[in-house]
């Protein structure tokens, strides 16, 4: 290839749509994929996965984590090396030209485009009107960011810190991931190329089951803000009608068990006032089949109440209000982010601290700026050179992602330079950095100099402490935490996982 390389990452819980959509891609003329990533995410796997007649390219079965659909594409983009990664849905099919589509838009994304969507169509049929689950999928066609056919660069998801693992269904995990790409500085574009995406099959209660989206809806909120539907373009939805609905009848019912005629009436009449307009809403745009209106009639009676359920159980998880998340978290790097090896300019010598890298995604996640900030008194000593630090500091990138700026102090004990922690010289510039207010920065260090770097610069401090931690310095701090990950989750709510 001339252009952008690029890896297919399809991650699968083993639908008979996986096969059709290999046996597409085979029929794709294009360049072919540096490698075809398919995680297999079966929470069950009693069989190998088959992938039927597929592409001459490699193509490597990755096991998924089984945790969902943000967590398997994760595994996948992590597993990847080209240049860009192309996220397809199992439950689509390319078209013949896809894979040359695909190597244009790459080919013309200038730099700060991190993302090329696809066309999604979904073919419905010619000789009826849509039913309300066919109607449903159509929305995919005009969704922003969604993942049945998007290609990021693989650089920009380690920045970003991929998918948010928390979105535990195939919804809202991609909308997220856009409006933290986007947010980040990025643009995300459309692309030329086109995957057709079936309606797949309509069973009865799925639109009920779908409800349990509105939880989703609610960690959105809390992650963006209120202003969320707007900024990615999302429909208002019916969760106000629905709650009303679903008050109407309790109210019915209590007026049914208190002796209480006039409630009930009331409550009832509201209740079927409400039920049959939404009933009408999602019969008269359809087929009107009666098998359709007796599905329609049915779970529009039950539906209100299970978006009610789910959206309290969200509001009870996730809350109502936005995450206030620090402006930046600048980190000390020996015995925080990594093993402390005194003096170490050997990369090979670099062990990450254990849940380093998984802590650190999560901040990624939610989109907090990082920074390291880390004394280096072996340069002064003459033990080290500066070009052994930047090579040490390549390794740990390489082990945890990105991590923003580094500020290093070269000087001795004795040198008495405003840099070298305790002083507050490298915090306030890492702020100047990456443009926040200091006294919104939180320091994670493991001892008593990180505290005090952070405080003399009015930041925020948690300490983790190790065995070199004096017992004073942990005494004296202002806020401790057992290791980097439970340091993170007090940043983040405790819900960061």
């Amino acid at each position: 290839m001339t252009g952008p390389t690029f890896d297919i990452v399809i991650p699968t819980i083993g639908r008979p749509s996986l096969q059709r959509l290999i046996a597409s891609l085979a029929r794709s003329a294009g360049p072919a994929p540096e490698r075809l990533i398919v995680v297999d995410d079966r929470r069950d796997p009693s069989a190998p996965l088959s992938l039927g007649p597929g592409p001459a390219w490699p193509a490597n079965i990755l096991e998924g984590p089984g945790r969902g659909p943000a967590a398997a594409r994760n595994a996948g983009w992590r597993a990847a090396t080209a240049q860009w990664v192309a996220f397809l849905d199992d439950d689509v099919e390319v078209e013949p030209d896809w894979l040359e589509r695909l190597a244009a838009d790459l080919a013309s994304a200038p730099e700060p485009v991190a993302g090329v969507q696809g066309n999604i169509v979904v073919p419905l049929p010619d000789s009826r009107k849509p039913t309300d689950w066919e109607r449903n999928v159509a929305g995919l066609q005009t969704a922003m960011w969604a993942t049945a056919d998007l290609a990021y660069r693989r650089e920009v998801l380690a920045r970003a810190g991929g998918f948010d693992t928390r979105f535990r269904r195939a919804y809202r995990e991609d909308a997220d991931l856009g409006l933290r790409v986007v947010r980040a500085g990025y643009r995300i574009v459309r692309g030329s190329r086109t995957v057709l995406h079936p309606p797949g099959p309509d069973r009865f209660w799925t639109s009920v089951k779908l409800q349990a989206g509105n939880a989703d809806n609610l960690l959105m909120r809390r992650i963006h803000g209120p202003g969320w539907r707007q900024a990615a373009s999302a429909p208002a939805g019916r969760l106000l009608r629905h709650l009303a609905v679903s008050a109407a009848g309790a109210a019915g019912v209590a007026g049914l068990i208190a002796g209480k005629p006039a409630l009930a009436r009331l409550g009832g009449a509201a209740w079927v006032a409400g039920t049959t307009e939404f009933a009408l809403a999602r019969i008269l745009p359809g087929p009107r089949t009666p098998a359709e209106v007796w599905k329609m009639s049915v779970t529009s009676a039950v539906l209100p109440a299970a978006a009610t359920l789910h959206a309290g159980l969200g509001l009870a998880r996730h809350g109502f209000r936005r995450d206030r998340l620090p402006a930046a978290v600048l980190l000390d790097r020996d015995g925080t982010l990594v093993e402390d090896v005194p003096y170490n300019g050997d990369p090979e010598r670099v062990l990450p601290k254990p849940g380093a890298r998984e802590a650190l995604d999560r901040l990624r996640r939610a989109g907090v700026p990082l920074a390291v900030v880390s004394n280096q008194s072996g340069i002064a000593r003459g033990t080290l050179t500066l070009e052994q630090v930047e090579r040490v500091n390549q390794r740990i990138e390489k082990e945890l992602g990105p991590l923003g700026p580094w500020l290093i102090c070269p000087h001795g004990p004795a040198d008495a330079c405003d840099c070298r922690k305790p002083a507050p010289g490298m915090i306030r510039k890492a702020a100047r950095l990456l443009d926040v207010p200091a006294d919104r920065c939180v320091v994670i260090g493991d001892i008593g100099s990180d505290v005090q770097a952070a405080l003399g610069a009015g930041a925020t401090a948690i300490l983790v402490p190790t065995e070199v931690t004096l017992p004073e310095e942990i005494r004296s701090a202002p806020r401790v935490a057992p290791d980097l990950g439970t340091a993170v989750d007090m940043l983040l709510g405790g819900q960061s996982r």
